[in-house]
Order: C-alpha cells, then sequence, then structure tokens
C-alpha cells in the first residue's frame, strides 16, 4: 500500500511535468487544467504522507514536532486507553445494564436442568470437593475443630437442656426401659455371684462374732437383696422405682433452676472438656468426617452425590422457570460483578497501563502500523485524488471569474 501511495504521487508528480512542459510549448488551454490538478494532487499526497508517517515517526528523520506521535506518547496513550476502559466498560452501571440484558439466571437454570450437565457440575464439585479436603493439613482441621467445639461448648451452659431433655424423658416413660434393663442385669449378676455377695457380708462383720453368725446373716442379706432386686425387675408399680421416677423429676427441675446444681454440672462439664482423653476424640472426629466426605465424594451413586445432583436439577429448572429466582440469581450475580469492578477497577486498568507501558516503542509502533497502516495508506491516496478534485475546481473557478 505504501508502493501505491507513492507511485500514485510520483504519478501526479509526472503529470505535472508533462503538462508544465505542454502548457509552455502551446498544446493548449487544456494544459493548464491538468497541471492544476496535478499540482494540488502532489500537495495533497505530500500533506497526507506527512500525517500519516508523523504518527508512527519523525518524517525525514527530522525531529519535527509533534510529530512520532505513537512511540512517544505510548505510554501516556496506555494511561488513556486504561482510563477509557475503566469509565466505559468497568462502570457499575454499564456491568449491571449489560449482565441484567443477558439474563444469566435463566439461562444458568436451563443449562442446569439439563441431566447430562447436572452429571458434569457434580462430578465437578465432587473432584474440587476432594482436592480441597487433600490441600488441608489434617492437623490444622482438628486444631480448628476442638477449638472450636471447645469453646462453644465452653460458652454454652448445658444444665438447663439436660434438663428439659430429662423432664421429657421422664414424663414419657423413656427411662423406664433403662430401669427394666438394669434391673434384669442386677438381678442376672446377684444369681451368678450369690458366693460373692455373701464373702463380702461375712467379710464386713465384727471379728467378735461367731462365725455361723455371720454366714447366717450374708445368706440373709443377700435373699433380701435378690428378692428386692426380683421384685423391683418384676412389678412396675414398685416402690423404689416411684421413688426413681420421682428423684430423676427433681432433678431435671433442679438442672434447670436449682443453681448449685447447674454450677455442679458445669465444673464438671469443664473437668471433662479438659481430660486429653475428650480432646483427642474430638479431634479425631475430624479424619472420621474426612473420610467419610471423601468416600462419598468419590462413589458416583453416593447419597451425598445423588442429593446434589438432584438439588442441581431442582435449582436449574426453578432459575428456568420461575422469574422470582431468575431475579435473584441475577441479583445476585450482578452485585458479585459490580463488587469486583468497582473495588478492582484501579487493578485492572493498571493492567492495561503497565502492559503498554512495558512495550518496546520501536516495536509497539511497527506492530500498530502493520495493523492499521494499510488503511492510513488509503489517506495518502485519497488526499491525492481529493486535492487534484480541489485544485481543478479551483483553477476553474479562478479562470472563470477571472475571465
Amino acid at each position: 500500500m505504501k508502493l501505491t501511495a507513492t507511485g500514485l504521487l510520483v504519478f501526479v508528480a509526472l503529470v505535472y511535468v508533462l503538462a508544465t512542459w505542454a502548457e509552455h510549448a502551446g498544446a493548449g488551454v487544456w494544459t493548464g487544467y491538468v497541471a492544476a490538478a496535478a499540482e494540488a494532487g502532489m500537495v495533497g499526497a505530500l500533506a497526507d504522507w506527512f500525517a500519516v508517517t508523523a504518527l508512527f515517526r519523525h518524517p525525514l528523520g527530522l525531529r519535527i514536532p509533534h510529530t512520532a506521535i505513537i512511540p512517544t506518547k505510548k505510554d501516556q496513550l496506555g494511561v488513556s486507553l486504561g482510563e477509557f476502559v475503566g469509565e466505559n466498560f468497568l462502570s457499575g452501571d454499564v456491568v449491571r445494564d449489560r449482565l441484567r440484558a443477558v439474563g444469566i439466571g435463566s439461562r444458568l437454570g436451563a443449562w442446569l436442568a439439563e441431566p447430562d450437565h447436572a452429571d458434569r457440575v457434580t462430578a465437578e464439585l465432587a473432584t474440587a470437593l476432594r482436592g480441597a479436603l487433600t490441600v488441608l493439613r489434617d492437623s490444622d482441621v482438628q486444631a480448628i475443630v476442638g477449638e472450636a467445639i471447645t469453646r462453644r461448648a465452653d460458652n454454652a451452659e448445658i444444665a438447663p437442656g439436660l434438663g428439659k431433655m430429662l423432664e421429657k424423658v421422664v414424663a414419657d416413660g423413656g427411662h423406664k426401659r433403662v430401669v427394666d434393663l438394669v434391673c434384669a442385669r442386677a438381678h442376672d449378676w446377684l444369681v451368678l455371684h450369690s458366693d460373692s455377695v455373701m464373702d463380702a457380708v461375712e467379710g464386713g462383720a465384727p471379728g467378735w462374732t461367731p462365725r455361723f453368725v455371720d454366714k447366717r446373716v450374708g445368706e440373709r442379706v443377700y435373699k433380701e437383696l435378690l428378692r428386692f432386686v426380683t421384685e423391683m425387675r418384676d412389678m412396675p408399680g414398685h416402690p423404689a422405682r416411684g421413688a426413681l421416677d420421682r428423684f430423676l423429676a427433681d432433678f431435671a427441675a433442679d438442672l434447670q433452676s436449682d443453681s448449685d446444681t447447674r454450677d455442679r454440672v458445669e465444673r464438671l462439664k469443664s473437668e471433662i472438656l479438659g481430660r486429653s482423653e475428650v480432646q483427642d476424640i474430638i479431634a479425631s472426629a475430624w479424619s472420621a468426617v474426612r473420610q467419610m466426605i471423601v468416600a462419598a465424594a468419590e462413589d458416583e451413586r453416593s447419597e451425598l452425590r445423588l442429593r446434589v445432583r438432584a438439588s442441581l436439577l431442582s435449582l436449574g429448572r426453578r432459575m428456568a422457570t420461575e422469574p422470582d429466582v431468575s431475579s435473584k440469581v441475577d441479583g445476585w450475580v450482578e452485585g458479585a460483578a459490580v463488587y469486583v469492578v468497582t473495588t478492582y477497577r484501579a487493578e485492572i486498568t493498571s493492567l492495561i497501563t503497565d502492559t503498554v507501558a512495558g512495550w518496546d516503542a520501536e516495536h509497539t509502533t511497527r506492530k500498530i502500523e502493520a495493523h492499521i497502516g494499510r488503511d492510513l495508506q488509503f489517506i495518502r491516496i485519497n488526499g491525492t485524488v481529493v486535492g487534484s478534485l480541489a485544485g481543478l475546481l479551483i483553477f476553474t473557478v479562478s479562470r472563470a471569474l477571472g475571465a
């Protein structure tokens, strides 16, 4: 294109020379019109050559002011470009209007509503979950979990809650099965260890009592104890059971209202939580949970993945068919995007500014000229043609007014 534009300049210059020569040779009036058109065409071509060349370099190497604009103003152009992008593309209103026009909520919903897409998202989420659990160090997570559970347990008073739960259990009779089990096990133990019970009674007798008396007393105590446990096991209305019900009911009330009882429970709780065995159990809970989650994430038919897939399909259908849901999602996306562009606008535009500033001036000039130089050469061609026509018109008007 440079050769074409320069060739056109040479052509009009040659026409000008020939027309001037012909005019002096008396070839006719027409030679003046041709010479005027060619002369104006040369002026237009040279002026536009200077303008186009001044964008990229100093014409003929002469450091004329306001030439070589691109290499000398490269950094300023980068700053201006960054500001232009920040003001016109990264403004909150522009981003919000554009996202609202796109309708991300309904489109995303329609995409998620497809089973294949839901399967793909579920698989990607499972992969991301496994990756996150792999990156996390167990010791760090265990320390965080242990500290969180301990702090929460320390801050929460458990006595009132235990009292309400015990009160409900007693009112519903749920404790009776435990009492039945204890009585049955106590009866069985007494039957199997009768000798141990009698030996314990005999061993606690005074030394001055005869042995046969101690034995009779031991047998009597054992029989009475066995009878008591048997009756308590077989008689739901046994007085001891009633006494136990009253004791549990009173204890449940004390847990809720008696300050002394509540303080004792809190001290017991603190002692239990402070034991190393309990802390080890709390810390090891993370390992069990982690293994469970990883196994569920790897198994395509696990309840976790099936529930996630079903939730994605349901969410997709709702987003695609319910305007309220899609509008809510659009609002979330718009809010997030606006927050990002308004908060990090300077960082985003600085990427443009710093990138342009890091370019080599000569290399940048050649790159820009290679992209838009072809169109700029048309300016030279048009300047030649328009200049010729303008010169011809001016010469014609001048001759007409002069005549």
